[in-house]
């Protein structure tokens, strides 16, 4: 595969902080797959090799978007830290849960993401 060209507005969006650490919004991170490629091989040239063979080997359609959407969450995960930091408070059992009539409630004034 040739090298790409990079875009540096994306790698200076780059250093914006997420809306949300638990969730990757379509407007956030790499939003080519110029840019894709580019955050991961700056964080592994290897990243990159797998990503490109699992998106060749993907069938159209939700293959593809289920490998694109996976190799964002990489970049998010490897390059914020925020993003590492609510996983771990997540697996530690540190972080404040909501129920499940205040998750519906704030579905209902849209509140949340969903």
């Amino acid at each position: 595969m040739s090298p790409l060209p990079r875009d540096t507005a994306s790698a200076a969006a780059a250093g914006a902080v997420y809306a949300s650490p638990y969730r990757l919004e379509d407007h956030e991170g790499p939003q080519t797959l110029a840019e894709l490629r580019a955050a991961l091989a700056d964080i592994d040239p290897a990243e990159l090799t797998a990503f490109d063979a699992r998106l060749e080997a993907a069938r159209f359609g939700s293959g593809h978007r289920a490998v694109i959407t996976q190799a964002r969450q990489l970049v998010a995960i490897r390059t914020r830290p925020e993003v590492r930091e609510a996983i771990r408070a997540s697996l530690a059992g540190e972080t404040e849960l909501i129920t499940v009539e205040d998750l519906f409630a704030e579905l209902d004034k849209g509140g949340l993401a969903s």
